[in-house]
């Protein structure tokens, strides 16, 4: 029996200081590990892919046969630049057994990377599998969640113990696992995915331009009967939102809102979808009302209820006139080249 293939793809956009921190150490992870890492530089328009590429060349990486430095050509996001690195394959034409998708502001702590291939390895109907993940003070980040729901938009809009307490098995954000646990999905900053599983069911949809899109890959594998599993002893450090800024939006940007709205309706359906934003308006109302009378602190962004009233009107308008079409389906070959 031959030994697992893993490709470890990290993506870059104007991170390039961080990206080769990570790729530094998902080497010193890889050791022992048949698989190369290839950095997808995500059309950064600034001198990323040439810094990449000059400090991989300085550094031995390139020379090695270990690493590849790509340009992406176009930012389609996170799921259209991963996509890239996965169609690019090992460097000598084969596909790997395995895709670990790693995050330019993530670090894999001694151990992480071969956690997630054991755990591959061992259970063959294990499709997509993710990693513990804390910040770079020490604290942990909740990567393992349940799908979103009707009452899941409810619940996380709402943010009252009662709806809370209706609806346990809604909250999207589960507790921290300790010990490896079946979920919905994991975060896409430290995951590892079974190529056989991609042959089946696709990559990533690339009408997904951020946020969103490791839900629905995670769903297509749920109903192609594939499991999603969180492996707590695979660590990983993740500074997250660097790229995206999400930590310090004043307003939620137009392509969150348009990857929510398209989630819920290629998945659910639009009268689904309508539910559910009818439900996530009436708990940002409630959380509103609570903050006006117990002085509670403003969660969600500057103008989030406006803006997600006006894009839900706007999505409807068009769906009447344009119905939404998915991506075509992705997959990274055509047949198996083990």
């Amino acid at each position: 029996m031959t030994d697992p293939t893993l490709l470890t793809i990290v993506l870059n956009y104007r991170t390039p200081e961080m990206t080769l921190k990570a790729v530094e150490a998902a080497l010193r992870e890889m050791a022992g590990i048949a698989g190369e890492v290839v950095i997808v530089d995500n059309d950064s328009q600034d001198d990323s892919f040439e810094m990449l590429t000059q400090a991989a060349t300085d550094k031995g990486w390139i020379a090695s046969g270990r690493v590849r430095v790509l340009q992406s050509g176009r930012n389609g996001g996170f799921g259209a630049g991963n996509n890239v690195g996965m169609h690019a394959g090992l460097s000598d034409g084969r596909q790997p057994d395995y895709f670990y998708i790693l995050n330019s502001d993530a670090w894999p702590e001694p151990g992480a990377i071969r956690y997630l291939l054991d755990h591959m390895q061992a259970h063959a109907k294990t499709g997509i599998a993710g990693s513990f993940l804390r910040g770079s003070d020490d604290e942990p980040h909740i990567s393992a969640f349940r799908f979103p729901s009707i009452a899941g938009e409810l619940e996380e809009s709402a943010r009252l113990g009662v709806i809370t307490r209706l609806f346990p098995n809604a909250i999207v954000a589960m507790p921290i696992p300790t010990k490896v646990t079946q979920v919905g999905w994991v975060a896409g900053a430290s995951m590892i995915l079974r190529r056989r599983m991609l042959d089946e069911i696709g990559m990533f949809d690339e009408t997904f331009f951020l946020y969103y899109e490791e839900t629905d890959l995670c769903l297509r594998a749920a109903r192609a009967g594939w499991r999603t599993e969180y492996v707590p002893h695979s660590e990983v450090i993740h500074v997250g939102s660097v790229s995206t800024g999400m930590k310090t939006w004043r307003r939620t940007p137009h392509y969150w809102f348009d990857s929510r709205q398209y989630y819920f309706v290629k998945n659910h359906g639009t009268g689904y979808a309508v539910l559910a934003t009818l439900a996530r308006i009436t708990g940002t109302l409630i959380s509103r009302l609570r903050r006006m009378i117990g002085s509670k602190p403003q969660v969600e962004p500057d103008g989030f209820l406006r803006d997600l009233t006006a894009h839900f009107v706007k999505s409807m308008i068009r769906s009447r006139s344009v119905p939404p079409t998915p991506a075509p389906l992705v997959r990274p070959f055509a047949e198996d080249n083990k």
